[in-house]
């Protein structure tokens, strides 16, 4: 990608249809378009209902670029076909407001694992706008390496639906899934993730390594991140923060 400085998205390369949609999507800017990537945003807009045509893939490209699209070679139109047929299937997110909704019972849950003196992560599974899970961390309590936030919710929701198999539901957890959790996530069968803080260290949905878009896997679960991310981390530095000065 270019090295340009940031800016806002515009015309050209980009139609003005274009321009409103992304921001309707929260894509205001060129590095906020990088970071979500020319193939993915293309097949979101589509996902949506959007008429979208090959051209409008190279015009996303291009402004993720710095360029105009018909700076785009051959081999670069080339790799975005090679990409867009490798993609996995693309869902749209939830309603910010339902979003921020859950994310906020999320941290409730992860507030029970900090009362615990357990790492603060706290996840909610739902289903056709109902809770049918809740979990938080808890491996040092239950001596279990496996008792996740997202793993706890999972085991219950399961156990709510009769099924491992949770189709249809929607996880909301405050640290990106870790590839365990992730895992389970995909073995489960989820539509969606959304997660609020990104965890560098060992987050398997796009920090370290992202386990949710390789394609070879026979179920893709749709992830979005950045929720509610400055309140998850702050959760977490708060707890940290305590515990350092315990220590001291």
């Amino acid at each position: 990608m270019s090295s340009l400085p940031d800016s806002p998205l515009a015309t050209p390369p980009l139609p003005p249809a274009a321009v409103q949609w992304l921001q309707q999507m929260g894509i205001c800017t060129r590095h906020q378009l990088q970071r979500q990537g020319s193939v993915s945003t293309f097949l979101q807009l589509k996902a949506t209902g959007h008429t979208v045509t090959k051209r409008l893939l190279y015009a996303l490209e291009a402004a993720a670029r710095g360029i105009h699209w018909s700076a785009l070679t051959e081999p670069d139109k080339q790799e975005l076909h090679r990409q867009l047929a490798a993609h996995p299937p693309v869902a749209m997110p939830p309603d910010r407001a339902v979003s921020l909704h859950y994310m906020q019972l999320a941290l409730e849950q992860a507030a029970l694992a900090a009362a615990q003196q357990e790492v603060p992560v706290g996840a909610i599974v739902v289903k056709n706008g109902q809770i049918i899970g809740r979990g938080f961390n808890q491996p040092a309590g239950c001596r279990d390496p496996s008792a996740h936030a997202e793993i706890q919710a999972l085991r219950a929701a399961a156990l709510h639906e009769g099924n491992y198999r949770l189709d249809g539901c929607d996880l909301y957890v405050t640290l990106e899934p870790c590839a365990m959790c992730s895992g389970a996530i995909l073995q489960a069968r989820l539509a969606r993730v959304i997660y609020g803080a990104s965890e560098p260290k060992t987050g398997a949905a796009g920090s370290v390594l992202n386990l949710f878009s390789l394609p070879q896997l026979n179920h893709h679960t749709a992830i979005w991140g950045g929720v509610m991310q400055e309140e998850c981390s702050q959760q977490l530095s708060r707890f940290f923060a305590a515990r350092r000065t315990v220590r001291e």
